[in-house]
């Protein structure tokens, strides 16, 4: 499955997650809640997944942890704030460089209408 085609598949479930509970809820509610969905999907998906940053060939485990790992294609940045900022894409697409994963979802579920304000696309250029 391409990454296009994975996230149609997020962009859905977030959706019917959003639907389901609204906003106002932790970041960690609808993690859990994308998760069941997307593994419904059958979809292989990691929660919290570790990445390590690589400094002059020295592996560093820095603490770094993708909220939600998609077919190790597709990395999901889940947030439930007032607003999305730069600060949030750059984040996103650090991990993208880290992982060598071309395509993140950042998604912020503290929105009224998310599939209007509360999905950014970032694509890494390898």
């Amino acid at each position: 499955m391409t990454e296009n085609e994975l996230s149609k598949i997020i962009f859905e479930s977030a959706l019917k997650v959003h639907k389901a509970l609204g906003p106002g809820l932790l970041e960690s509610a609808y993690e859990e809640c994308l998760y069941f969905e997307l593994t419904k999907q059958k979809l292989k998906v990691e929660k919290q997944k570790p990445l390590p940053l690589i400094y002059e060939d020295v592996r560093l485990d820095c603490g770094y942890r993708v909220d939600l790992l998609v077919e190790r294609k597709v990395i999901i940045e889940v947030k439930s704030v007032e607003a999305l900022h730069d600060i949030h894409l750059a984040q996103v697409l650090t991990y993208l460089k880290l992982s060598g994963c071309k395509l993140g979802l950042l998604i912020n579920f503290n929105v009224l209408l998310i599939k209007e304000e509360g999905i950014r696309r970032i694509v890494n250029n390898l």
